[in-house]
């Protein structure tokens, strides 16, 4: 598999140009990634209107993902969300999404600054910041109840905990309705290379997401927007456009660099290290489950632990870990999520194994979180993202109204987004996850 856009890089660092442009260090610098630090010269090609060795190395990612094209982000997939949600509104007549609740806050942003009117799609029991499980049947009714086609159905999978949502199943539903589907897949770059492809472009996502950077070896901040075979019809100047809406015009060459270089890893070596690596996980989550631990189903590569199952604050075990060398991706009063891939080495998985042996049974007491009603929208999301606003205390917030959307961590349900009304069930939860102060109108 060519990688371009290295190759082109390290000829010119080998070069001995005079550096007579940007950046301002000319390839010299205490980290020592400076040499291959360069813009947008002649032959490094431009990545809104690329034409050249990142076309090149964008085409070659669209083969390995099976995508009908794929296009790079330096600004991760917030970047890429944006865009996507910029395409369907321009591919529509309507302004109407229908989109899962436990969206990302890039989404919120999104959302106001293109003025989609956003109709949510709640779990339908009584639920909790972390998940938000869609039905196909709650689908087809939610789209059957709106009198206009939506531009768009917008989905999170796999979320922050690892749940996966059944993309195939709510495709078909999309489908059979015309409307286009959109998938926020940023902790699932990997799910294409896995011995069972299960990747939503596999499942019939119009337009994707990927943040290469969680679960690949890509550098922080690389993503793919990747356009699949259904839907949406858009030609490759109309989505480079819309990335460029909400991308800097001096995008990373480093990242890009380590998105054409992946390109490499996933021809070569992924699927191999993946199948490894899935089975290495899967055998610490069934040991972990023997000790006694609560251990979520979900997405391969990830290990959510209930911690409060087996007596212990999530956020506690997470620092009884640190001590012993582990550092855990996310923990809160209940949950500890850890992050697995290829490029673990096994001695990690027997750190973690060997750190929750010895964590044993905890001694706190088992807590429910609270429960929230659907809060009620008082001010377009739009008018209330933009309006002044100010950071006023959990308890004085009770009876405003949202100016910034507020998450446990994303991607999560918001507990409030811009424009509701802060009830005394939310302000419960903000206390519950340890959220001080809140944003609202003044």
């Amino acid at each position: 598999m060519d990688t371009p856009v290295c190759d082109f890089v390290a000829a010119y660092e080998k070069s001995g140009v005079a550096r007579l442009h940007m950046p301002g260090h000319k390839g010299k610098g205490p980290l020592g990634c400076e040499g291959r630090d360069i813009t947008e010269i002649p032959g490094a090609d431009s990545l809104y209107e690329a034409s050249g060795v990142i076309a090149q190395s964008e085409r070659s990612a669209a083969a390995l993902f099976g995508a009908k094209a794929t296009f790079y982000s330096a600004g991760g997939s917030s970047q890429c969300i944006k865009a996507m949600l910029c395409l369907a509104l321009q591919k529509s007549k309507s302004r109407v999404v229908l989109a899962a609740r436990n969206v990302h806050k890039s989404f919120v942003h999104a959302a106001a600054l293109l003025d989609a009117d956003v109709r949510w799609l709640w779990p339908e029991e009584d639920y909790q910041l972390l998940a938000c499980p869609v039905r196909p049947e709650q689908l087809e009714k939610a789209l059957a109840a709106v009198p206009e086609t939506p531009a768009a159905v917008y989905l999170t999978s796999p979320d922050y905990l690892g749940n996966v949502q059944p993309v195939e199943q709510l495709a078909r539903v999309c489908h059979a309705h015309g409307v286009p589907l959109l998938v926020d897949n940023a902790h699932g770059a990997y799910l294409h290379f896995l011995p069972e492809p299960a990747h939503p472009l596999d499942e019939g996502a119009d337009l994707c997401c990927d943040s290469a950077h969680k679960t690949l070896p890509v550098l922080t901040g690389g993503a793919y927007l990747h356009l699949g075979h259904g839907l949406l019809e858009a030609e490759e100047g109309e989505v480079r456009a819309a990335l460029s809406l909400f991308g800097s015009t001096s995008p990373s060459y480093l990242i890009l660099q380590s998105l054409d270089a992946c390109n490499r890893y996933l021809a070569d070596e992924a699927r191999s290290r993946l199948a490894h690596c899935a089975k290495a996980v899967a055998a610490l989550k069934a040991d972990l489950a023997a000790q006694g631990w609560a251990v979520a189903e979900g997405e391969a590569l990830k290990v959510t632990l209930r911690a409060s199952a087996r007596g212990w604050r999530g956020d506690a075990l997470a620092d009884f870990l640190r001590r012993k060398g582990v550092e855990c991706e996310y923990a809160d009063p209940d949950h500890l999520v850890l992050m697995v891939t290829p490029q673990n080495a096994p001695e990690d998985l027997e750190k973690v194994r060997a750190a929750l042996a010895a964590a044993g049974q905890g001694s706190e007491a088992a807590q429910t979180p609270p429960q929230m009603a659907r809060p009620r929208q008082v001010v377009s999301l739009r008018a209330a993202l933009l309006a002044p606003g100010e950071e006023v205390p959990v308890e004085a917030a009770v009876g405003r109204v949202c100016a910034a959307p507020t998450v446990a961590c994303p991607p999560a349900v918001p507990v409030a987004v811009s424009g509701e009304e802060i009830g005394p069930d939310a302000a419960a939860v903000f206390r519950y996850y340890g959220i001080e102060t809140v944003r609202v109108l003044r």
